[in-house]
């Protein structure tokens, strides 16, 4: 569920805006939006950047605050090619393939992996979702 109604309007609002779409990211993300948003207890918030980014952020309630357990960015610093960075922190995931970049203090302060995506492919999703379960699991253990 959204933080609230104003986020779900933007995120719908983005998502219909988001047509120009060669290398079909935006199928990408729709994969990786639904198994994030199919997480019990999920908390989804939405922060727009025009221009810079937009973030798709996946949190779970844990000791009365929200604690992040996925954060997925378009990248829109050229809207007609848009990428996805996708991120985690360090010590919730496992990087087995070594496919993710390493963040020194990158993610809210935290070391963090990011997972960047430039077009559709079936086994980066597959990779990545592996990935957000992994990290639900643990933020949920945390």
């Amino acid at each position: 569920m959204f933080v609230n109604e104003k986020e779900k309007t933007e995120f719908s609002n983005f998502l219909g805006s988001w047509t120009n779409d060669q290398k079909n990211n935006k199928g990408v993300f729709l994969k990786l939006r639904d198994n994030i948003m199919e997480k019990e207890n999920a908390v989804l918030n939405f922060k727009s950047r025009p221009g810079v980014s937009y973030s798709f952020r996946g949190s779970l309630e844990k000791q009365g605050g929200n604690r992040l357990f996925v954060m997925a960015d378009i990248i829109d610093d050229d809207p007609e090619d848009r990428w996805l960075s996708v991120c985690f922190y360090g010590d919730m995931i496992t990087d087995p393939d070594k496919v993710g970049n390493l963040i020194p203090k990158g993610l809210l302060g935290e070391d963090g992996y990011c997972f960047d995506i430039y077009e559709y492919d079936e086994s980066m999703i597959s990779y990545i979702k592996q990935r957000i379960n992994e990290a639900y699991t643990n933020t949920l253990n945390y």
